[in-house]
Order: structure tokens, then sequence, then C-alpha cells
């Protein structure tokens, strides 16, 4: 399967491919006439890339992330350690929006209250 093929039939844009292939990741591909063929393997590493994208790996972790994955299974620790650090970051994110929203509704009461007071006076 061509990148064409590939990135048109599992959504994965060509930038993503591309930066792949340069990593060197790319056991099975193989440059036919020009272009690189994807074989399953291939398709399932670009599959954990997107994922791993998708949970706020930045380019250098997922790079990091799929060198120790295609190292094998020595390296679960260290996979295992990012991901709980990736996790921990997020939840710090949820706790700090929770906070931003408990003080919007604080600013939203304040003025739901004051509209009442000035409804009540007249």
């Amino acid at each position: 399967m061509t990148i064409y093929e590939a990135s048109e039939r599992y959504q994965i844009p060509i930038e993503l491919l591309r930066e792949y292939e340069s990593w060197g990741l790319c056991g099975a591909v193989k440059k036919v006439m020009g272009d690189w063929q994807y074989d399953d393997q291939d398709l399932e590493r670009l599959s954990m890339i997107m994922t791993l994208h998708d949970i706020g790996f930045s380019n250098e972790e997922v790079e990091t992330y799929m060198r120790l994955l295609i190292a094998g299974e020595d390296t679960k620790d260290k996979r295992l350690h990012m991901l709980n650090k990736k996790r921990d970051s997020a939840l710090d994110e949820i706790h700090f929006r929770e906070k931003q929203l408990e003080r919007m509704d604080y600013l939203r009461y304040q003025i739901r209250q004051s509209k009442k007071e000035t409804i009540g006076k007249e």
C-alpha cells in the first residue's frame, strides 16, 4: 500500500506518514517504484502513533515511545513511565480546569444575585 493509499484508507495525515518514514522505524516498508509500501505491522505502528498524538504526546515523545516499543518487551517499564507521566499531566490540567469552572460559576452566581436584588428593589 502506498503512502497515499494508507493516508486515505486509514485517515492518517500524509505529514504523519512522512514523519514516520523519517524516523527510520519502518521495518518492512520498502520503496517500490519510488513509493513507500506499508505492510500490516507498519499500519499497526501508525495507529499507535496516532493514538499517542491524540493523547497529547509531542513528536519527540512519540518517537521515543515508538523506539522503545520496537526495542521490545524489556522497555515496558519505560513506556509505562511515559504513559503515567502523561496521565498525571492530564489530571493536573483537569484539576486546573475544574478550579477555573468553579471561579467562573461563582462570578455567574454573583451576577445572578445582583440581578435578583435589582429586580427586588423595583
